[in-house]
């Protein structure tokens, strides 16, 4: 499912959108073939016969229901999870049936953090924790891919955002000069 356009504003654009790494499809796809293995077994090992095929059917059921619970609904809450970075701010998205949604203002992003245990450095995922001044305070992105590259990213915008909505120290000197030049037009006779 791809994120919505929609929730962007007019000069909003998107930098990075990323998943949660695919190490999280491991578990489903194993399941899956499991799955399948077991019902292939249970339809060539069985004896022909209502025993048999009652079993069989038991053991599809089964193996339908691991794949839903296991596979199909790890794979559906991977794909409905968001990490949305652009220029304006960082935007959190997860939710199959029901949707939650965090948006972090650039402007409030007072920190930022990465680990990556020792599978995670092999696999090139991690966990980025933001901090952001407000209620929340921390929002944590698990098994984010690149994350060292997200975080990186992630710094060069807040900079470049802060950058473009404050005033440098020439900009300052030069609204600074106008205003007394305007004091001192006004003083006059």
């Amino acid at each position: 499912m791809a994120f919505p356009e929609d929730v962007l504003t007019e000069d909003e654009h998107v930098v990075l959108h990323l998943h949660p790494h695919w190490k999280a499809l491991i578990r489903p796809v194993l399941v899956l073939v499991l799955a399948v293995a077991a019902v292939v077994a249970g339809w060539l090992l069985l004896p022909d016969g209502s025993g048999g095929t009652i079993a069989l059917y038991v053991i599809a059921v089964v193996a339908l229901a691991l794949v839903l619970w296991l596979a199909l609904w790890p794979f559906l809450v991977w794909r409905t999870t968001h990490y949305l970075f652009t220029n304006e701010r960082v935007l959190l998205q997860q939710g199959v049936l029901s949707r939650n949604r965090r948006d972090l203002p650039l402007t409030r992003i007072n920190d930022h953090a990465m680990n990556q245990r020792f599978v995670e450095r092999l696999l090139g995922c991690g966990t980025l924790t933001i901090e952001s001044a407000g209620e929340r305070g921390q929002s944590v992105l698990h098994d984010v891919p690149g994350v060292d590259k997200v975080q990186t990213k992630l710094y060069e915008l807040v900079e470049a955002h802060h950058d473009k909505h404050s005033l440098g120290d020439g900009e300052m000197r030069e609204i600074l000069a106008d205003m007394s030049e305007g004091k001192s037009l006004r003083d006059q006779p």
